[in-house]
């Protein structure tokens, strides 16, 4: 096994105007460094001027979701303006997507840990070629609850997989790679201020489950594969719940950990759109289900503003 934890920054030595830094001294090297997957390179876009005044960056899973959310924040941050549309940074290609409103970078990540990991690394890049310094980095999104009510948002002490691991697991070169997911706690208990000042919905600390799998990796009855009956899932749903386990999804681990190595001030807030306790299927309508993947963002959106000085 090897494990990277001596190459984590420590969380409470983070300072506002440190520069986004990267573990890797071949990109130093590079007379030019393409980022394939959003469409932009060091030689053909100017990344200081583009991005070199970004203190926030949200990542959700879709590009439509992240567009609702740039527009949303826009009138948030008093910047939207009528008959003008945040354009997507990253049109050149249909992988992500990228707004940017004000100081606030706006990326979807797709789907899974792959998705969400080639995302990152050209993020971090992006972040690092701008000179961006005093980065926070949140990602808003949806999940499964265990034991919470549909539309409670969950702000993730820690990162967990599936044997409830404070930990990220990866093959490198054919070895094992283990990375912390611990988040930084002092943004934690700045969302969990942030969410008694807007007091609108139910906000618990808890720990997020990341999985590799929607189906059997999450315990669920309803995929093509089951090998397993009910009784076991809640017994594994409930040993969960007594490891401190409050939600699920699919993102949360890698995201820790790389923001961590890099030294990014990270956390996860995403909604329960259903308590797995209950049952496997997504069943509440549409507009309930649009209400509630707004409550992250509105979290989000007024932390923000509050760092801004603006509430």
């Amino acid at each position: 096994m090897v494990s990277t934890g001596t190459e984590m920054k420590d969380p409470e030595n983070y300072h506002k105007d440190s520069f986004v830094q990267l573990h890797n001294p071949n990109v130093a090297t590079m007379k030019e460094d393409i980022l394939y997957h959003f469409g932009l390179s060091t030689g053909t876009h100017d990344f200081p001027a583009m991005f070199g005044d970004v203190k926030f960056v949200c990542v959700g899973g879709t590009p439509s979701r992240m567009k609702t959310f740039s527009r949303y924040l826009a009138v948030e941050l008093g910047l939207a303006q009528a008959g003008i549309e945040y354009s997507n940074i990253c049109e050149a290609t249909d992988r992500y997507a990228m707004f940017k409103v004000g100081p606030v970078l706006c990326v979807s990540h797709g789907m899974g840990i792959p998705s969400i990991a080639i995302m990152l690394h050209e993020l971090i890049k992006l972040l690092y070629h701008a000179r961006c310094s005093g980065i926070t980095i949140i990602r808003i999104g949806t999940s499964g609850g265990i034991g919470l009510e549909p539309g409670s948002v969950v702000i993730t002490q820690q990162a967990v997989d599936a044997y409830f691991k404070p930990e990220f697991e990866q093959v490198v070169l054919g070895k094992r790679v283990v990375r912390s997911t611990e988040l930084d706690e002092q943004l934690v208990q700045e969302l969990v201020k942030c969410s008694g000042d807007l007091n609108e919905f139910p906000v618990v600390v808890g720990n997020t489950m990341c999985t590799l799998d929607f189906y059997e990796g999450q315990g669920r009855l309803d995929g093509a594969l089951c090998g397993y009956t009910e009784k076991e899932k809640q017994e594994y749903l409930n040993a969960a719940y007594m490891a401190g386990v409050r939600n699920i999804e699919m993102e949360s681990s890698v995201f820790a950990a790389m923001c961590r190595v890099c030294g990014l001030r990270a956390a996860v807030v995403c909604v329960t759109l259903l308590n797995r306790l209950k049952g496997d299927q997504i069943s509440s309508p549409h507009e309930v289900l649009t209400e509630y993947q707004q409550r992250p963002q509105r979290l989000v959106a007024y932390f923000i503003k509050k760092s801004l000085g603006m509430s």
